[in-house]
């Protein structure tokens, strides 16, 4: 094993200087990611990049079924709800290991979580934890017996199991954190199918089959992760052989893998959003009618079906096509209509403004970046308002947009995968998701209003009364328009033909275990 694993370290430097076809190691994966991981703690990162890394090296107390977003057992074998809905109750699996050899148990889950949740605990410094949100409701966490955790809520919380499925929920190595601190990220250890083995910045991240895995180990040997943030680029790679697998594959290239027999094509529908933040806080869009207008400027049709030459359809609003029970269609994208965004424009006064757009150039579900930008600017210069167009590196963007656009910017691009209708407008449209406290609400917008129907909607229970709430917060942010809402997208991958067993998730995570390589 550490022979083929040293093997896949040196082939992936020969790879990087080879410009004929290379032949990538037997039983190895190798994949070309989007971008350099920001870190491989579960709980400090936000990227489905990241996550897709992070689903391999870790297991949670649930996961999504396979082809699915329904959650089933993982590292709990079962679990209880109280009939009021605010108490659960797990029993573990016996005999589970972290790869580092201590035991999986309660403590470590009461560890993982209070970690992240209690300011006082004495590891909470290894963060920030910017996805905590997702367990805000969590009052508190009792390791009942080895086998046996509690979770006690402050209140009924519908997405709380779905959250429990989502990377952020994913079990650390309490020995693990405490031997490393805040380089656990760079070092890190859960119970997964494959073990850490080694991370060279910016050029790749190995890991190894766990043997000892409680779900039986897989057949791979070993999957390296390649940061090939060009989307061309990774084309090259895979028609080169240097890959085995991309994800993200741009729509040029789509189309020619779908031509060639060599290859396999994967195509997923999923909850995407791909929009633009805007600057509700100052500027030019403090003004509902700017917002308005931008919405009707934009070509949509043009941008999914030309720049995303069909990969994508045009989006209404927060709540994604995929989560049908939330969004029953009765809100319709803003129709391209570059009159009446001018008058709209006209009537803010706003005409001939220069607008600062950041731009990435590229990340985890960002489709084509750079080109939409350039798509949009046009746009936007027919109806009077220029663009300056400033693009970066996919994490020095996140450091930019994330803290928010106060000060530095009116309008950042963005695009967000989720598990639950809550989690993009709890995370990045409540008026206490502002970054100041912790949030993604990068633009400033609120509005007391859908404060109160997400609050309201996190605590039914019912999926349908949940519904009636999302479809009420899709039609007031609709109105509002704090961001520009583009494109929901179908994600895709291509692997070689050699690769077996490979499938796209709806939670567009990346699940390894039951791949081969033939």
């Amino acid at each position: 094993m550490r022979k083929l694993v040293a093997a896949a370290f040196a082939l992936c430097a020969m790879v990087l200087t080879l410009p004929a076809f290379a032949q990538t190691p037997p039983n190895v994966l190798i994949v070309g990611q989007i971008a350099e991981p920001k870190s491989l703690d579960p709980q400090a990162v936000t990227a489905t990049n990241d996550f897709r890394i992070l689903m391999n090296v870790y297991d949670g107390l649930v996961r999504f079924k396979k082809g699915t977003l329904e959650v089933e057992p993982a590292l709990a074998k079962s679990w209880d709800i109280t009939d009021d809905g605010t108490t659960y109750t797990f029993h573990l699996r016996d005999g589970v290991t972290f790869q580092d050899g201590t035991p999986f148990d309660a403590e470590a889950v009461k560890f993982t979580f209070d970690r992240m949740l209690k300011d006082d605990h004495p590891f909470h410094d290894t963060g920030p934890f910017p996805l905590a949100f997702f367990f805000s409701q969590v009052d508190t966490v009792t390791a009942k017996d080895p086998q046996t955790v509690v979770f006690k809520l402050k209140e009924p919380f519908a997405p709380f199991l779905s959250n429990l499925a989502y990377p952020t929920g994913l079990i650390v190595s309490p020995a693990a954190v405490k031997k490393y601190g805040k380089e656990f990220g760079r070092h890190p250890v859960g119970t997964g199918a494959f073990k850490f083995e080694g991370w060279d910045p910016n050029s790749k991240v190995v890991v190894s089959r766990n043997e000892n895995y409680w779900d039986g180990a897989p057949q791979l040997e070993a999957v390296v992760f390649r940061p090939i943030t060009d989307a061309n680029t990774r084309v090259a790679e895979m028609l080169s052989g240097g890959i085995d697998l991309m994800v993200e594959v741009p729509p040029d290239g789509l189309s020619q893998f779908k031509q060639d027999d060599n290859f396999k094509v994967y195509e997923e529908a999923g909850p995407h959003l791909w929009f633009l933040i805007l600057n509700t806080e100052e500027g030019p869009f403090s003004d509902k009618r700017v917002r308005q207008a931008v919405n009707y400027a934009i070509d949509k049709k043009a941008l999914t079906e030309d720049v995303l030459q069909g990969t994508a359809t045009i989006a209404a609003g927060p709540i994604p096509k995929a989560f049908s029970w939330a969004n029953d269609g009765s809100v319709k994208p803003y129709p391209n209509d570059p009159e009446k965004a001018r008058e709209l424009i006209k009537q803010a006064g706003v005409e001939g403004k220069t607008l600062t757009f950041y731009v990435p150039e590229g990340g985890s579900g960002m489709l084509d970046p750079v080109a939409m930008a350039t798509a949009i600017q046009a746009d936007l210069k027919k109806v009077g308002l220029n663009v300056n167009i400033q693009t970066y590196e996919w994490n020095t963007y996140l450091a930019n947009v994330n803290p928010g656009l106060k000060g530095k910017a009116d309008m950042a691009e963005m695009a967000w995968m989720t598990n639950d209708p809550d989690t993009l407008p709890f995370l990045a449209l409540r008026t206490d998701a502002m970054p100041d406290k912790g949030g993604f609400n990068s633009g400033y917008y609120s509005n007391p209003e859908v404060d109160k129907l997400l609050d309201e909607a996190r605590r039914t229970t019912d999926q349908k009364e949940r519904g009636k709430l999302y479809e009420k917060v899709q039609k007031i942010v609709h109105d509002d328009a704090p961001w520009a809402f583009i494109a929901n997208w179908k994600q895709n991958a291509v692997s070689t033909a050699q690769v077996k067993g490979f499938e796209l998730e709806p939670s567009f995570l990346l699940v390894l275990k039951g791949v081969t390589k033939g």
